[in-house]
């Protein structure tokens, strides 16, 4: 159901569907994707008291649980955070900018423990699955609210964006998402990973309603002519997904030339170390205080890079550096000649937890780091694989207000 749909529905009728369309979940999918969930009743005062006459007047959303809420604590896909962490008195700023806009919050959604990896994984609460292919993962770390766009439960949810939050879960399920930029204001009062990476975004399934969060959100700058942008093609996909997203690709941008295409290769390959090397520096300082007292209450896996993090020596942080401000000038560089850069999303379709190895965490990261390094807006389109599971494409500009992306979604 579209926005449009949404806005025309009674408030005890669009909180009966929402609720249904729950209800039709599989009860494990239910508790690893919903984090918190209103009654029908305060569902529906929510839906009535929604400013109808507002852009988004009465479409509900969810919201990852990285977002604070007036009066419900924040998690963070943890079992203790809600201990050592005081419940919020006022709602984040995204949050609070979607209810003046009319939308309606619906609930919370679980993700990856500590928005730290890049699956739906989560021992606490269970691993979100594709909804089309159970079995196989939503991606993450922004898994419930992928899960329960693409189940059709809520036309949108909010996601974060640090190393390809937004961007993997929507290429695994099909979806449209969009990525910010670091230290905005939709971002700063989240709870954070690596604060100077971390992005705030957000999953639809259509790209009308992309495009109507985007005028709502953050408007666009208008130009009057045909944006200029390159497709970069990327070593390593699977087969079928770089055959798709060359197809794909044509509709927005011609390939990139063999020399460009080289030294983009060249300095993007050391993007996803660097990455790595950064975010790990900012999350133990954000962790280090639980990590003795709490140690046992992580998850196995973040706790291991956690840990890991506090091993970090100077010369490994000094060469993150020094390929982060390589990458930022590539991007500079770039943006002077070209308005936007097309890349694959994902190297492969939707994982099965036997593929959710180190290797193909390196294989997604090493085509999302770049943006992440460069702190750039990223507009995800998906791309239909043969097999009805999907990839999608990166469309990387230098500004969330690009003219380039209101262009992409009715391309």
């Amino acid at each position: 159901m579209t926005f449009a749909v949404w806005h025309e529905l009674a408030p005890r009728e669009a909180a009966r569907v929402l609720l249904t369309r729950i209800a039709g979940l599989p009860a494990a999918q239910q508790r690893a994707a919903i984090a918190s969930l209103p009654d029908e009743a305060a569902l529906t005062a929510r839906f009535a008291a929604a400013n109808r006459e507002a852009p988004l007047g009465a479409v509900p959303y969810f919201a990852k649980d990285l977002f604070d809420v007036a009066g419900e604590p924040t998690r963070a896909g943890s079992t203790f955070l809600a201990e050592v962490r005081p419940i919020p008195t006022r709602d984040s700023a995204l949050v609070a900018r979607l209810h003046t806009a009319g939308a309606v919050l619906a609930g919370k959604t679980h993700l990856h423990e500590f928005a730290y990896g890049l699956t739906g994984e989560n021992p606490h609460h269970g691993d979100c699955e594709h909804p089309r292919f159970p079995g196989r993962t939503t991606g993450g770390s922004s898994s419930g609210s992928a899960a329960l766009v693409a189940a059709g439960v809520v036309p949108f949810a909010l996601g974060t964006d640090t190393g390809c939050s937004v961007r993997l879960p929507a290429a695994f399920c099909g979806l449209y998402g969009f990525r910010a930029r670091p230290r905005d204001e939709w971002i700063r009062d989240a709870f954070p990973l690596a604060p100077s990476i971390d992005t705030a975004g957000w999953f639809t399934a259509d790209a009308a309603d992309m495009r109507t969060l985007l005028g709502t959100l953050i408007g666009w700058r208008t130009s009057q002519r045909e944006p200029c942008g390159l497709f970069l093609d990327w070593p390593g996909l699977d087969a079928k997904v770089g055959a798709a997203c060359q197809r794909a690709a044509e509709k927005y941008a011609g390939p990139a030339g063999p020399a460009l295409q080289q030294d983009l290769h060249a300095t993007f390959a050391r993007a996803s170390e660097a990455y790595s090397t950064l975010v790990a520096h900012e999350a133990i300082a954000v962790h280090r205080a639980w990590l003795g007292p709490y140690r046992e209450r992580y998850d196995p896996a973040v706790r291991a890079r956690l840990e890991a993090a506090l091993n970090l020596s100077e010369r490994q942080l000094e060469n993150a550096r020094v390929t982060l401000a390589t990458v930022r000038l590539t991007w500079t560089q770039f943006f002077l000649a070209y308005d936007f850069l097309v890349m694959p999303a994902s190297p492969c379709p939707a994982l099965t937890k036997a593929e959710c190895t180190p290797a193909n965490r390196n294989r997604i990261l090493a085509l999302t780091a770049p943006a992440s390094l460069g702190g750039l807006p990223v507009l995800t389109v998906p791309v239909a694989l043969p097999s009805g599971l999907s990839t999608g494409l990166q469309i990387i500009v230098n500004h969330p207000q690009s003219p380039v992306l209101p262009w992409a979604l009715t391309r």
